[in-house]
C-alpha cells in the first residue's frame, strides 16, 4: 500500500503567559482539531510543525513532509510587512509570522506544495512581499459583514470566481458561490506572482489567491475546514483539499 501523505500543519501560538492556569509562564504551540479532521478525512497524516532551532533547521523539518498547510488564527503584525498598528489590537504576532515566512519559502524553494486558510492567505501574501489592509470595517468604505464574532462561522457572503481560474476549475466550472467569513484583515497589494482568483462581489475584497510560477501555493480567505453538512449552502471543502493534496502526491 501506498505510504499516507504526510502534511505539515503550521502551529498557532500561545506566548509565555505566568497568568495562565496551565503551563505556567511556557509558551504553547498548538492545531486547530477540525484542520486535523479535514486532512485525516482524506487519508494524510497532518504533523504540526514546531519552531526550528540550533539542533533542527526549517530545513530539516520540511524533508519530512509533502506539503505544508498554514492555519488561520493570530493577526499578521503589520510590522511584518513594513507598517505600524493603528490600534494595539492589531499589532499581531510577529514571532508566528516569522516562523511561517521561514516555512513558506523553504517549502516553495522545495517546491513543496503549500495551502494558506484565513491568516494563511495573508500570511502568504506578505511572505511574497504584499501588504493587509489592517481593518476591513475602518478602511474599506462601504466594506460587507466579513467577520461577527456570536455567529462566527455562521457568517456568510458571496464570492465571485474569476473565469479560467484554478479555482474555478476546482470548483467545477462555477463562477460564483458562497463562502463563511471570520476576517477582519485582507489582501491589500499582492504579493509577487500572485494572482486573484475570487473577490466579494460586495467590496473587491480578496477572497482567494495563488502563485503563478512553478511552485504550488494557494490560499483561501475562508475557512472550509469548518464546513459541516448543515453548511451545505457554501462552496464545498473537499475539492479544495483535494487539489491539494493531489499536488503533494505529484512531488513526491
Amino acid at each position: 500500500m501506498r505510504e499516507p501523505l504526510h502534511i505539515g500543519i503550521s502551529a498557532c501560538f500561545f506566548h509565555a503567559d505566568p497568568s495562565r492556569a496551565i503551563f505556567k509562564g511556557k509558551t504553547l504551540l498548538y492545531m486547530e482539531e477540525s484542520m486535523a479532521r479535514w486532512l485525516m478525512a482524506a487519508g494524510a497524516i497532518p504533523w504540526m510543525l514546531p519552531r526550528s532551532d540550533a539542533h533542527i533547521a526549517v530545513g530539516d523539518l520540511l524533508d519530512h513532509i509533502d506539503g505544508l498547510l498554514l492555519q488561520g488564527g493570530s493577526d499578521v503584525s503589520p510590522a511584518t510587512y513594513g507598517e505600524v498598528a493603528r490600534k494595539p489590537e492589531w499589532r499581531g504576532d510577529a514571532q508566528r509570522d516569522a516562523y511561517e515566512i521561514a516555512l513558506v519559502k523553504g517549502a516553495m524553494a522545495r517546491d513543496i506544495p503549500v495551502f494558506g486558510i484565513c491568516r494563511g492567505q495573508q500570511l502568504l501574501n506578505v511572505a511574497l512581499g504584499g501588504t493587509l489592509v489592517q481593518d476591513i470595517a475602518e478602511d474599506i468604505a462601504g466594506s460587507g459583514q466579513h467577520r461577527h464574532w456570536d455567529s462566527y462561522e455562521d457568517n456568510a457572503h458571496g464570492v465571485k470566481i474569476a473565469e479560467g481560474s484554478v479555482l474555478q476549475q476546482i470548483f467545477s466550472g462555477a463562477s460564483e458561490g458562497h463562502i463563511n467569513s471570520i476576517h477582519h484583515q485582507c489582501v491589500k497589494r499582492l504579493g509577487e506572482g500572485l494572482v486573484a482568483e475570487a473577490i466579494s462581489p460586495i467590496d473587491n475584497i480578496i477572497e482567494a489567491i495563488r502563485f503563478t510560477g512553478e511552485a504550488y501555493a494557494a490560499a483561501v480567505q475562508w475557512h472550509p475546514e469548518f464546513q459541516a453538512d448543515r453548511h451545505g449552502h457554501l462552496l464545498p471543502a473537499d475539492p479544495l483539499r483535494d487539489h491539494f493534496l493531489a499536488a503533494c502526491a505529484m512531488r513526491r
